[in-house]
């Protein structure tokens, strides 16, 4: 007798829990029909213009994603991420001297294939 006591205790309390959360604002979005506001501080798909190859990003990146290569007069010819590697972390727009790299808000970035994440800039497009 006290198991069924206590289930249907159990039950009611379950649903007194169901009805209180039922008048509350919703926690999630229907995505992908509405979207989220993202906050300025958000780092999503890094971004470079501007870079003179310092070579500080590369240095300060902790899983090694930031590669660029240089031509025969120092300056930088293509630059590469790759998204596969990279935590999104923002020590490469942080500690970069000439504010070459920006973290966009753009979140969106699965794909099938792998090379799709590599993103490659050239002379500060991509």
């Amino acid at each position: 007798m006290k198991k069924i006591i206590r289930s249907l205790v159990s039950l009611i309390e379950g649903h007194l829990t169901v009805f209180k959360h039922l008048f509350m604002k919703s926690v999630t979005v229907q995505y992908p029909e509405k979207r989220r506001e993202l906050n300025d501080a958000f780092r999503g798909k890094p971004q470079v213009a501007g870079c003179i190859g310092c070579g500080i990003c590369k240095s300060v990146c902790p899983s090694g994603a930031i590669n660029y290569i240089k031509d025969e007069n120092g300056n930088v010819r293509s630059y590469t991420f790759d998204l596969n590697k990279c935590i999104f972390c923002g020590n490469c727009k942080y500690y970069c001297p000439q504010q070459a790299i920006s973290m966009t808000k753009e979140y969106e970035l699965a794909t099938d294939r792998k090379s799709d994440l590599i993103l490659e800039y050239r002379g500060g497009k991509e």
